[in-house]
């Protein structure tokens, strides 16, 4: 595991705001959510974190989609996380490390170097927070909570990087087959993303009555 700092924050800390340990995607309490990650987050050793269900380590997590079909990826067997290797993921993101405070100021934008980082990608990004997601059912997830932005793009021109083993654009019904195959985190996102599908008649839903904040980004 590569020796960073990443930021962090005490269970006790991140989960009162909504009274409860939540599972799946909450968009309840936003903004509490967002100042105890802001009040209460520091940097711990990644090592130490992984292990310590005392605090959970905060990830953007950015979902791509275009013209109603998402971008499906493949981890590589040599993952840094080793218990989601070659796991199939809808999940661009990463931890937020300690050098990133002094770049960039917020949680989309630390999400968008990651993105950087693992995607190739040519066009116009619309970034909606969906909310945060949680899933203390496994032992990854007891220990990380990711904030989830939809992220909306205007070109078909994406591909992967070399951390991953493998990533296409799939429409909504291929995406669902493989549900059984994806990480927990992707396979609640998709979960979302059907009730949100049968609510709006898209995956893109209907932005302008959504509580949600919209980042719009050149790449």
């Amino acid at each position: 595991m590569i020796n960073e700092n990443v930021l962090v924050v005490s269970r006790q800390e991140i989960l009162p705001p909504i009274g409860k340990a939540f599972y799946g995607i909450s968009a309840e309490a936003l903004s509490p959510i967002m100042d105890a990650i802001s009040k209460h987050g520091f940097f711990m050793d990644r090592a130490t974190a992984e292990h310590d269900e005392r605090f959970k380590q905060i990830i953007p997590y950015f979902i791509f989609h275009t013209d109603e079909k998402l971008f499906l990826m493949q981890r590589a067997a040599s993952a840094n996380e080793t218990r989601l290797a070659s796991k199939m993921t809808l999940g661009i993101g990463g931890h937020i490390r300690s050098e990133d405070t002094k770049s960039t100021p917020t949680i989309f934008e630390w999400g968008l170097r990651e993105f950087r980082e693992e995607v190739c990608y040519a066009g116009i990004l619309d970034g909606e927070l969906l909310g945060f997601i949680n899933d203390d059912t496994n032992a990854v997830g007891r220990v990380h909570m990711g904030v989830v932005f939809l992220v909306h793009g205007d070109s078909a021109d994406i591909s992967i990087r070399s951390e991953l083993a493998s990533g296409e654009l799939m429409n909504f019904a291929q995406c669902c087959s493989c549900m059984s195959e994806m990480e927990s985190w992707s396979s609640l996102v998709m979960e979302h993303l059907i009730q949100r599908r049968a609510k709006y008649g898209s995956i893109a839903g209907n932005r302008s009555s959504e509580i949600c904040s919209i980042t719009r980004v050149q790449i």
